[in-house]
C-alpha cells in the first residue's frame, strides 16, 4: 500500500510547540512508511515543518488513540503540548466531546477543552522514576540534576535568574549523558521569576534542539521547583516562546506528585493538504 495523497492535515501550536495533526482513523500512511513520512513533512523550509506529527486513530478503550512521532521520525510515549493539540483537534472534528480520553503509549490521558479559544486541560499520567542528587559537568562546572518520567524522561537543572544558558550545547550533553542511557532524556533549564512562577527552557530529545515549549518538561520542572520551595501549585510556567502553561498538582510527603494537570492553549493555525511533493528532497 502506498501513501494516499493528498493527505488532509491541520497545523497546530501548543504554546509554540508545533505539530502536524492528521485524522488517521482511515489509513492514509502505511505504518511501515510513517517514520520516513514524518521526517519528510516535518522539515522546516523544505516542507510543512513541525516539532512532531500526530496520527489520530481509532481506539477500543477510549474516544481515540494517537500515534505520536518526533520530527526525526522517532516514536515518543507522550507529549503534553501535543496531547492538548490532539484533544482540541478531536473536539473540532467531532471525534470526541469537550471531555474525552485517549490512548497514548504512556497510558490513558483525560482531557477537557475549556473554551472556544482552545484552552485545554489534561490530567497527566502519574510521574514516576524520581531521582535527585545526580550530577553532570557542563563547561567545567558541576551541575545538580533532578530527574523524573512525566510521560517521557526529563532531566531538570536549576539555574540563577540572570545566568546565561547554552541550551543546545548543555542540553545535548545531558541528553546523551551516561546517566540517562540508553534511552536518553529531555533536558529542562529552570529559572525563578519574581512573580513566583518559573521560566523553563527545554532541549527536546528527538528534535535535538531547544523548542518553544514542552508540556511534560513544564510538569517535571514545576514539581521539582515546588519540592525546592521555589513555588507551589498552581505553578505558572513561562516557556521559551514567552507563552504560559499552568501546572496543578498535589505534592505528597514523599515529594512525589499526584493529580497532575497541564493547562494551556492549543491553537489551530491552518488546515491544508499534503501532496507527494511535500516529501521531495
Amino acid at each position: 500500500m502506498d501513501i494516499e495523497f493528498p493527505v488532509p492535515f491541520a497545523k497546530m501550536s501548543g504554546t509554540g510547540n508545533d505539530f502536524i495533526v492528521i485524522d488517521h482513523r482511515r489509513t492514509l500512511v502505511p505504518e511501515d512508511m510513517q517514520a520516513d513520512f514524518v521526517r519528510g513533512v516535518c522539515r522546516r523550509m523544505f516542507s510543512v515543518g513541525a516539532d512532531g506529527l500526530i496520527f489520530i486513530e481509532n481506539s477500543g478503550k477510549a474516544d481515540f488513540s494517537w500515534r505520536f512521532y518526533n520530527g526525526d521520525g522517532s516514536v515518543a510515549e507522550m507529549c503534553g503540548n501535543g496531547a492538548r493539540c490532539a484533544a482540541r483537534f478531536a473536539y473540532a472534528k467531532g471525534i470526541a466531546g469537550k471531555k474525552m480520553s485517549f490512548e497514548t503509549l504512556a497510558g490513558i490521558i483525560e482531557a477537557e477543552v475549556l473554551n472556544d479559544e482552545g484552552e485545554v486541560s489534561l490530567l497527566m499520567t502519574p510521574p514516576f522514576d524520581y531521582r535527585t542528587g545526580l550530577e553532570a559537568e557542563l563547561d567545567g562546572k558541576l551541575h545538580e540534576i533532578s530527574y523524573m518520567n512525566s510521560g517521557v524522561p526529563h532531566a531538570v537543572l536549576f539555574m540563577d535568574e540572570a545566568e546565561e544558558i547554552a541550551v543546545k550545547k548543555w542540553g545535548s550533553s545531558v541528553r546523551f549523558h551516561e546517566l540517562f542511557q540508553p534511552a536518553g532524556t529531555n533536558v529542562n533549564f529552570v529559572q525563578p521569576l519574581a512573580d513566583g512562577g518559573i521560566r523553563v527552557r527545554t532541549y527536546e530529545r528527538g528534535v535535538e534542539d531547544e523548542t518553544m515549549a514542552c508540556g511534560t518538561g513544564a510538569v517535571a520542572s514545576a514539581i521539582f521547583a515546588a519540592n525546592r520551595g521555589m513555588t507551589s501549585s498552581p505553578v505558572t510556567v513561562t516557556t521559551s516562546g514567552g507563552e504560559r502553561l499552568t501546572i496543578v498538582f498535589d505534592l505528597q510527603q514523599d515529594s512525589t506528585a499526584e493529580n497532575v494537570y497541564l493547562q494551556g492553549p492549543a491553537r489551530i493555525i491552518y488546515i491544508g493538504q499534503l501532496t507527494a511533493e511535500s516529501l521531495e528532497k
